[in-house]
């Protein structure tokens, strides 16, 4: 079909190959190259639709957003275009980033404005709550920190979004990666005007329940988007927006605690996120990055303590004489996931200590053991059902052939483990360590692995297309023949005679940050 622009059309909706409006006459065909196909939403700034632009090959898709001013007073349209004009350049500047849609165009036509931006095809995490129910603590994490990660590079371009929720971020259908939508600079600054003496620059922005209290005061700052990310959590853990939940009457604060289930690390960061002072919020995205990160370093460091028990040179004999007991009780003990899975404990023991060296006099129950001369071979359900029993530790193993699609086995250790044509596609991998690994030939299609480690490993002809390598390490990585078609590359340290080795075609996102292009 094609769709009118005309705000004031009867029936906007005409034939695909109709030049005029049928109902009021109006040109089809926007800025000589835009065929409109369908409205998008429309609100008192304009509308938003989709559009495809028939000057380039293929007449990709785009999304075009026009603003209307409802008035003719010829101060205001100038006001109005020094206004937009400056909003397009920040959105231009800020629409550099991979997980925010490029502005493609910008222009004035007929006293109407419009800007013309890169369509996302997926769902928004409001429509993924909808049809899928809501996201487990882990999955919460995830957006947590990939849209917190967001926020930290708008907010050095001194652009505060001022409408985070859940419509507004899209899980890109060819990459799974989130994108940040709907800045709304251009349409809350001039909208915003209640009669032509009002200053323009006088707006309040954000949907009411997301949009914190000094936001809505017409003072926004960089931690008001961290109020309306906790905000969007608590929606995503719970599926109720804000106004669906009681507030205390006294402190103004939303009682979410009983609608949702989680760990009490993670209700503390969605607490100090959802602070209705400023000065008891995190100040920036930085912030909630640095605590997610403090938190999960905090639960590795128990962990190992958990399972690597040290002893002094006063207890290393006594520590050696009882490993028989020890190892006859761990060989009693079972442990079970949440789908039922159990193995014996002695069975992936090792998995927790690989390889060790002894340093000085420090030695424990599980150095004091038999090293393997091999990787120990183990299977998918095993590595599974260790996971389930919160065992991260996979090093010196054999899962070669492996088939672990879409399964989360986040922050694990698989270094110097042997993974050849082993299948991880849509699996859940980030902040894993996979250093001196071999790799080659294993499917990491769509996989999360950004923040993983690869120091020193094989990676040769491994499918890495679409896949979420952000800030991966992969000094001494071994490439040739890998496929990062598609794969986020941003700030990784890979070089250019690695990248040399690889395939990659224009939606690759490179180390720079840019796409298809160094």
């Amino acid at each position: 079909m094609s769709y009118c622009l005309n705000p004031s059309c009867p029936k906007p909706i005409n034939h695909p190959k109709s030049r005029l409006c049928q109902a009021c006459g109006s040109k089809l065909l926007l800025h000589g190259r835009y065929h409109l196909l369908k409205g998008l939403g429309k609100g008192g700034f304009g509308a938003t639709f989709l559009a495809a632009d028939l000057s380039l090959p293929g007449k990709p898709l785009c999304v075009i957003k026009q603003l209307r001013p409802n008035t003719d007073n010829p101060n205001f349209l100038t006001m109005a275009r020094e206004l937009f004009e400056r909003e397009a350049r920040t959105l231009g500047r800020v629409g550099n980033h991979p997980q925010i849609p490029r502005l493609l165009d910008y222009f004035e036509d007929r006293q109407q404005f419009y800007l013309i931006q890169e369509f996302v095809k997926g769902n928004n995490l409001q429509q993924e709550v909808k049809k899928n129910g809501v996201l487990s603590e882990v999955q919460t994490r995830q957006v947590l920190k990939e849209v917190v990660t967001i926020l930290r590079d708008i907010h050095l371009q001194k652009v505060i979004h001022r409408d985070i929720k859940p419509a507004n971020i899209i899980r890109r259908e060819i990459d799974d990666r989130l994108v940040l939508i709907d800045f709304g600079v251009v349409k809350n600054q001039v909208d915003s005007v209640v009669s032509e003496q009002t200053a323009l620059t006088a707006f309040a922005v954000g949907t009411p329940g997301f949009a914190p209290p000094e936001q809505l005061a017409m003072r926004p700052v960089y931690a008001s988007d961290i109020y309306a990310l906790g905000v969007t959590c608590m929606y995503l853990l719970s599926g109720k927006a804000p106004k669906n939940m009681d507030c205390d009457p006294i402190t103004g604060d939303i009682n979410w605690f009983k609608y949702v289930n989680i760990s009490d690390g993670f209700a503390k960061i969605l607490t100090k996120m959802l602070e209705v002072a400023v000065k008891s919020r995190y100040k920036t995205a930085q912030e909630v990055l640095d605590v997610l990160d403090l938190e999960k370093h905090g639960d590795s460091l128990a962990e190992n303590m958990l399972s690597n028990p040290t002893a002094t040179d006063s207890n290393i004999s006594t520590n050696r004489t009882g490993i028989a007991s020890g190892r006859s009780q761990l060989r009693d003990r079972t442990t079970k996931g949440s789908g039922g899975r159990s193995m014996s404990t002695s069975k992936y023991r090792n998995s927790a200590t690989a390889r060790y060296k002894t340093v000085g006099q420090t030695t424990s129950l599980d150095q004091a053991a038999k090293v393997p001369t091999k990787p120990m071979r183990i299977s998918a359900e095993e590595v599974l059902s260790a996971y389930d029993a919160g065992r991260k530790d996979f090093g010196w193993k054999d899962l070669s052939m492996q088939d672990l699609q879409k399964v989360n086995l986040s922050e694990s250790k698989f270094h110097d483990s042997k993974l050849i044509r082993s299948n991880f596609q849509g699996a859940d991998l980030h902040w894993s360590n996979f250093n001196d690994c071999d790799l080659r030939l294993s499917m990491f299609r769509n996989a999360d692995l950004h923040k993983c480690l690869f120091h020193s490993s094989n990676l040769e002809g491994v499918d890495l297309r679409g896949a979420n390598l952000n800030g991966a390490n992969f000094k001494n990585t071994k490439l040739k023949g890998a496929n990062l078609c598609g794969a986020n590359l941003s700030e990784t340290n890979l070089t250019k005679e690695q990248l040399e080795e690889t395939k990659t075609n224009w939606m690759t996102i490179m180390p720079t940050g840019k796409r298809g292009f160094w």
